[in-house]
């Protein structure tokens, strides 16, 4: 599941709420009312254009235009009980007023329809992060599966974090990993690795072969004559996983990721492989015998967390990483899915809800 990055309790954007339109109006009553009271030496009717001002801030056009045209109105009524309609100051006043209040309407009318042109765009890349990485199902096979992916600007639905789960012969592959970079060459290069998984992993090969499989395919892609200046930067850091229906051990290739982390019984043990490979797409064209797979032990309510380094690098006001290691071991309740949202919020609250790096995690427990 792909969640925003905006703290946890904040409620609907203030300029949406529709009681907020008493303020303008409040405000044109009450500038009439002292000018009333004050007499005809004070002229408080240019304050009237506030009123669309502040409008135009809470509201479309349409009731940008109607405050507006309120506020006109107003200092018109005004100038007549005062005897000063036909006079050139009054005139200029009511004449700046109209001339604010049009300006406002045409600035909302401009800003709409850059709204709607995001909405469309957020509706697209909404669509692309659908398809490219695609909701973990809760239960594949023995295993309960919980998935989170957060990104690091508000507005963005895909970057360069991923993860997928293959159902493969009396077992499941898992993969998290996380492109170099940013933008729509992180989008390309994730696309390409989540595909090279999924079609590999159905054909079940040994799970050395797999992962040469994916660095091939990054490499190769990177070699490309058309890629970009930067292609010989890419490289992916991963984690891919060979978890069993049955027995107390599971495979692990990691490839210059995050070690994962194993919780049992209350007790955190990172999952570190005693020779990591070298990140996808690095150090050219591979085989199968240049990995090797390294076992755990993992018994049935065991729950292991796989995730980027957007959370372990994560910083609070003071600059402090966030310490996922020692917060899953104060974590007493049990459950992927409970894991993930304990994490989720936590990571908020330690950052006060800003991320400079897209954070994706997978919580897997096996069941008996």
């Amino acid at each position: 599941m792909r969640l925003p990055h905006r703290p946890l309790g904040q409620g609907q954007p203030w300029r949406h709420r529709p009681g907020l339109i008493a303020v303008p109006l409040g405000l044109i009553v009450a500038i009439m009312a002292v000018d009333l009271v004050t007499g005809a030496d004070i002229h408080l009717g240019p304050l009237l254009v506030v009123a669309p001002a502040i409008t135009a801030a809470i509201g479309g056009p349409r009731l940008t235009a109607v405050i507006g045209a309120l506020a006109v109105g107003a200092e018109v009524g005004l100038s007549a009980v005062f005897g000063r309609l036909t006079t050139a100051d009054q005139q200029a006043q009511i004449g700046a007023i109209l001339a604010v209040s049009l300006f406002l309407v045409a600035f909302r009318i401009v800003f709409e329809r850059h709204e709607q042109t995001l909405d469309q765009t957020r509706l697209v890349a909404d669509v692309a992060q659908k398809v490219l990485l695609r909701p973990l199902p809760s239960r594949i096979g023995p295993l309960r599966i919980a998935s989170l992916y957060i990104a690091a600007e508000a507005e963005a639905r895909i970057g360069g974090d991923l993860y997928a789960a293959v159902r493969a012969r009396q077992g499941t592959r898992i993969m998290i990993g996380d492109v170099r970079g940013k933008g729509l060459a992180a989008v390309g290069d994730a696309a390409l690795l989540l595909g090279a998984f999924r079609a590999a992993a159905h054909r079940r090969p040994p799970l050395p072969r797999l992962v040469a499989h994916l660095h091939n395919t990054v490499y190769w892609d990177v070699a490309e004559p058309t890629a970009g200046p930067d292609a010989g930067e890419c490289f992916v850091t991963a984690a891919v996983l060979e978890i069993p229906d049955r027995g107390e051990q599971i495979q692990l290739i990691n490839c210059g990721h995050p070690s994962p982390l194993l919780v049992r019984d209350g007790e955190v043990t990172p999952l570190a492989v005693r020779d990591p490979s070298l990140p996808l797409g690095l150090g050219g064209d591979l085989t199968e015998d240049d990995y090797a797979c390294e076992p755990f032990a993992y018994r049935d309510g065991d729950l292991i967390l796989i995730f980027t380094d957007g959370v372990i690098e994560a910083r609070d006001a003071k600059g402090v990483f966030y310490p996922l290691a020692e917060r899953l071991a104060a974590y007493k309740d049990s459950g992927p899915q409970e894991l993930v949202d304990h994490v989720h919020a936590d990571l908020l609250a330690h950052t006060g809800g800003t991320l400079d790096d897209d954070v994706a995690l997978v919580a897997i427990q096996r069941c008996p």
